[in-house]
């Protein structure tokens, strides 16, 4: 099984990752980072397949998948 961490003070909420991801494992959080972005959080890590989607599609670098 796969692992995303999002390093939460990059993300900008553009949600590309969650837009793109094939198996919607990725959602908006509830919680601020210091910009005043609500930032992208796992919610369903059980179908994360790792194919880096996610990552590759964020323009802040925020996204890192570990298989």
């Amino acid at each position: 099984m796969a692992m995303i961490k999002v390093i939460a003070e990059r993300c900008k909420s553009c949600q590309y990752c969650i837009k793109f991801c094939p198996k919607h494992v990725l959602a908006v959080g509830d919680k601020l980072n210091a910009k005043g972005y609500e930032y992208v959080v796992p919610v369903n890590m059980e179908a994360c397949t790792g194919c880096c989607t996610c990552a590759r599609m964020c323009p802040e670098g925020a996204i890192e998948v570990y298989k």
